[in-house]
């Protein structure tokens, strides 16, 4: 089941610039961290229950320099907080909705994530997130 919203991730060319932005929102620098294996790093702003993820290639090869060059900066997914991700994976399956991710993956802040492709879920890149304490 679905809990909550986790996070907005938002593909950003610079990150240091996106975070002064933000401040001047009013929001906080969580923490930065690098994501080798998504090729990504990250600023964590809490707003409420929820994060606001600013995401910068590290890598040319990486998705959200990808997602940048083909749509430009912008919202790049929302990821839903759940528990039992593995069974929430093989249930969305089992209801015909198209996984990019078969299996959970380890992802920013210590979660096991994984995505829905967006052709089965009307254009929206949809991750979701099961935080280890």
């Amino acid at each position: 089941m679905v809990k909550k919203i986790s996070h907005i991730g938002i593909a950003v060319k610079d990150l240091e610039k996106s975070i002064r932005f933000y401040e001047k929102l009013g929001l906080e620098l969580e923490a930065i961290e690098t994501v080798k294996s998504q090729k990504v790093k990250v600023a964590f702003l809490p707003i409420g229950d929820v994060r606001i993820e600013l995401l910068e290639a590290t890598s040319e090869h990486s998705t959200i320099a990808k997602y940048i060059e083909k749509r430009g900066e912008g919202v790049h997914h929302i990821a839903f907080g759940t528990n039992d991700l593995q069974d929430r994976l093989d249930e969305i399956a089992a209801n015909g909705i198209r996984l990019i991710d078969k299996k959970p993956r380890l992802g920013a802040h210590n979660a096991n994530i994984a995505f829905l492709h967006p052709k089965s879920t009307h254009g929206v890149l949809l991750e979701l997130c099961e935080e280890n304490k």
